[in-house]
């Protein structure tokens, strides 16, 4: 059976509090969802809520009428007369996503209406729209609580509009108050009511139970799910889009057109423009769920990949890392410095072991990129050669002006100085930073992710942790230490100036 994924994002995860997204950066997602990603649908936008997102449709519109995809393009309406058809057929969108009360409890205590008129007022809606060229579905809101409290007003609803020019039935859990039980029961009611319908579910994450509500959905019949990338929406959010993919391509025998090796870039994408963490321990897109731990695990890793599953991180994107810390044994330290090309000595390898395992009682971050530094460290020798050394640097922040940065670095033993403004202190030491090498014609990795650990407390003279992730021909981390953050920063930034001068001196 094939089913349609329709991602949401755009709308309902945009009700995710504090997300807004720039007409720029919903075209960008627009794009990716529907060209690399390959979802079968998105929603974009509700009518009428501004003129910044009625430009931000348009921008959609006009982008995808050129390139086939207007008909995957649909916009939340309303059943309000003519204005949000009016508004959606000026956008350019040619899919409206008609929203009618589905429970007897939401019909009456908002709209003050019987079953009857709300059907009435529904068609006449509806009748506009496809008068104006448009194609319609239809959103049950509050649909589960509607089959809970008033079942005998939604199949009334049903009947009464399952003979119009409706392409889909859309069932939502608007509270996210199933369970997977009534999440089976109730499609399967609907769809053994009228089989020749096409019912699509929408999940809320309410009790946490998006995902398996979706898969107990599927299995009653749904043709049609919704999705959020990374789980966005409001409240707990919708039902994931990474995890809604892995699960029915692993727990079912549904088909689906995803390419799911790209789900990880459009993760990455939206945790960065909506601002919104991707938690460490999320399932498929966290950071640690490819990340083995224990030292027993990527021992049984080594000899027989004893410890993987049909999750592999390779489906989408990602690789397998093992983690260096208090559990880390000699196995996950192998592993990180074969990524690394370093062979040691057993009694050095023991030596590396023990100062992970300290450093990890600490409760400090070992990165693989720290491992030829503590080498070093153990070595007392130059295992990972200083060729760049920050001498001086010189950071001012004066109200009502940006902050300046003075660098002076040494570079195999030449000295350069250059000095630079940013929208901070780092942003302007890193600005300077690019000036010199510019100079010198040499490239600095792209900085793609900055995580700052302050310790709970607020002691002033706690030590603050800086992980930079970078990026040139791989990706990789370097920490810093020191109570001032942006110090740590630079400090993470000197590792990875000499881990990227030693690979180029390899």
């Amino acid at each position: 059976m094939k089913v349609e994924i329709m991602d949401t994002t755009l709308r309902d995860g945009e009700q995710t509090s504090g997300v807004s997204f720039t007409a720029s950066e919903k075209l960008s997602v627009a794009k990716m969802l529907l060209e690399e990603i390959k979802v079968d649908r998105i929603e974009v936008a509700s009518a009428k809520v501004s003129e910044g997102e009625f430009k931000a449709v348009k921008r959609i519109t006009e982008w995808a009428g050129q390139n086939g995809y207007l008909d995957k393009v649909e916009v939340l309406g309303f059943i309000d007369g003519t204005q949000s058809i009016d508004w959606i057929r000026d956008s350019g969108a040619k899919v409206v996503n008609l929203l009618c009360k589905g429970s007897l409890k939401h019909l009456t205590g908002q709209l003050k209406k019987t079953p009857e008129q709300h059907v009435d007022d529904i068609k006449k809606v509806l009748n506009y729209a496809l008068s104006q060229g448009l194609k319609a579905n239809i959103y049950f809101e509050d649909w589960s609580n509607g089959m809970r409290n008033s079942q005998e007003y939604v199949l009334f609803l049903l009947d009464a509009l399952r003979k119009e020019k409706l392409m889909r039935f859309m069932l939502p859990d608007t509270l996210g108050v199933m369970n997977p039980e009534e999440a089976y029961e109730f499609v399967k009611i609907m769809v053994d009511r009228a089989p020749e319908l096409h019912f699509d579910f929408h999940a809320h994450n309410d009790y946490d139970l998006a995902t398996a509500n979706v898969l107990a959905g599927v299995r009653a019949g749904a043709k049609g799910i919704h999705t959020t990338v990374n789980g966005l929406g409001e409240r707990a959010g919708n039902a994931p889009l990474a995890s809604v993919v892995a699960v029915l391509h692993d727990h079912s025998d549904v088909k689906l057109n995803l390419k799911e090796e790209r789900i990880n870039v459009v993760s990455r994408m939206i945790e960065t423009i909506s601002g919104i963490r991707i938690p460490s321990n999320k399932p498929v897109v966290g950071e640690n769920v490819f990340t083995q731990t224990c030292g027993v695990h990527a021992d049984g890793d080594s000899k027989d990949k004893l410890y993987f599953n049909e999750l592999l991180p390779e489906r989408f994107g990602r690789v397998r890392k093992y983690a260096l810390g208090k559990t880390a044994g000699k196995s996950n330290i192998m592993k990180n410095l074969q990524e690394l090309g370093i062979e040691l000595d057993p009694e050095v390898m023991k030596q590396v072991t023990k100062r992970v395992i300290e450093l990890g009682d600490q409760k400090e971050n070992v990165t693989t990129d720290d491992l030829p530094f503590i080498i070093s460290d153990i070595l007392n020798s130059d295992f990972i050669e200083q060729k760049i050394k920050i001498k001086n640097y010189s950071l001012s922040l004066t109200d009502g002006l940006k902050p300046v940065a003075s660098i002076s670095i040494e570079i195999n033993k030449k000295n350069y100085q250059e000095t630079a403004i940013g929208d901070g202190q780092y942003d302007a030491f890193m600005n300077a930073l690019k000036k010199i090498y510019k100079s010198l014609n040499k490239d600095l990795p792209k900085l793609l992710d900055y995580e700052v650990s302050i310790p709970p407390g607020g002691k002033t003279d706690a030590l603050v942790e800086t992980v930079i992730t970078w990026e040139n021909s791989r990706e990789f981390k370097t920490r810093g230490l020191d109570p001032d953050q942006t110090i740590a920063a630079i400090k993470a930034t000197l590792k990875m100036l000499n881990i990227v001068e030693n690979e180029v001196h390899k």
